[in-house]
């Protein structure tokens, strides 16, 4: 199979779709693979190392886009993209489409095969290749968050960790999963005190076994969400609903019951955010103000580590691409239940039951 690697063109993504490693894997397969120059320059992986690995590097997008049965990427194609995707090209991405009708639309004209990472499941329910980014994520929130708690970009003025005879910071996660573990497990390394929450009881109860006594479980509900803002420097909306929009866990009338410099990162911002008042940033513009709250909503937080985070994404997404391009994409669904699932529009049809149910469509048979 002819595999393409696009430079990333989304605002500040530093990440590639393949390091070099993953794409000698390929190449001993005698798999073609086509890089975009300078793909990699921004992960610290660069031409020579892709074409010792035996990838072909070629000049512009177009070209990338033009040569490949199917296309690894990172983030989801951009409007400048859109013309470029092919009728029955695989395009293997994180696509989140319940957030973007635009993007839905215009990979439905395409008549593409889209699958999705933050779809593929195994059969336990886990989300292989989402874990690693809702790591990179979780982590991060917790690092970011932290430094626009700081009164010079308008947070409260608050050290997390606090120092003796001064309390720490109080920090609020809601959800319990893989972002939410991570995010808890920072703040509780920086000796904040934690309130983690989630309607999981069996997630709250695995948490409690593996945090510090300082990281405390709620079970979430609008009144204990009410309660907590009131007290809480810094929030992380951690909360997942596959393949779907996240749901609106905080509104807007609640962030006057909030001090005035509290800060909220919004995790869940690629699927439409769990805050009412998010709005995706970027790494260039992060944050905005309302109601004396700094939102922090950028929407490839990955991106700002983007070797980690590339090295982790090849990690899981090599298993699946080798997968695809030695059987084809039909062969390899069929092979492979996880794969499957990552489906989501398929050749001009919604295959993917939220989806649909996102933009009041009717799910289609492929």
């Amino acid at each position: 199979m002819k595999i393409g690697i696009p430079k990333e063109i989304k605002n500040n993504e530093n990440r590639v779709g393949m390091t070099p490693a993953g794409v000698f894997e390929l190449t001993k397969r005698n798999h073609t693979v086509y890089v975009q120059t300078r793909a990699g320059f921004g992960s610290g992986f660069f031409d020579k190392d892709y074409q010792e690995a035996g990838a072909i590097i070629l000049d512009t997008i177009d070209d990338v886009y033009a040569s490949g049965d199917m296309i690894v990427k990172v983030k989801e194609p951009i409007q400048e993209e859109y013309q470029l995707i092919r009728r029955n090209q695989v395009v293997f991405t994180y696509f989140h489409f319940a957030s973007s009708e635009e993007l839905t639309e215009a990979m439905i004209k395409s008549g593409a095969v889209c699958i999705a990472y933050e779809t593929v499941e195994e059969a336990d329910g886990s989300l292989p290749l989402l874990i690693p980014m809702s790591e990179v994520a979780g982590r991060m929130s917790i690092q970011q968050g932290a430094k626009y708690l700081e009164k010079p970009i308008k947070g409260r003025g608050v050290l997390l960790g606090g120092v003796p005879g001064v309390e720490p910071g109080k920090v609020l996660v809601l959800g319990a999963g893989v972002v939410g573990i991570q995010a808890a497990k920072m703040a509780a390394g920086l000796g904040a005190h934690v309130t983690i929450m989630d309607i999981n009881m069996k997630q709250l109860r695995y948490v409690n076994d593996i945090m510090p006594s300082h990281v405390v479980t709620e079970f979430s509900s609008e009144y204990t969400i009410r309660k907590r803002i009131k007290e809480c420097d810094l929030i992380i909306g951690g909360v997942l609903i596959k393949g779907a929009k996240a749901p609106k866990l905080i509104t807007k009338d609640m962030l006057k019951d909030m001090r005035p410099g509290t800060v909220v990162v919004d995790v869940a911002v690629d699927q439409g955010g769990c805050f009412e008042t998010t709005m995706a940033t970027t790494h260039q513009d992060p944050t905005y103000v309302i109601e004396d709250v700094v939102h922090y909503c950028v929407a490839n937080m990955p991106g700002a580590v983007p070797y980690t985070s590339t090295v982790a994404l090849t990690n899981v997404t090599l298993p699946y691409i080798l997968k695809l391009a030695n059987q084809g994409w039909e062969k390899a669904c069929e092979s492979s239940e996880p794969l499957s699932k990552g489906l989501n529009i398929v050749k001009g049809k919604v295959v993917y039951r939220e989806i649909a149910e996102a933009f009041n469509r009717e799910v289609e048979l492929v």
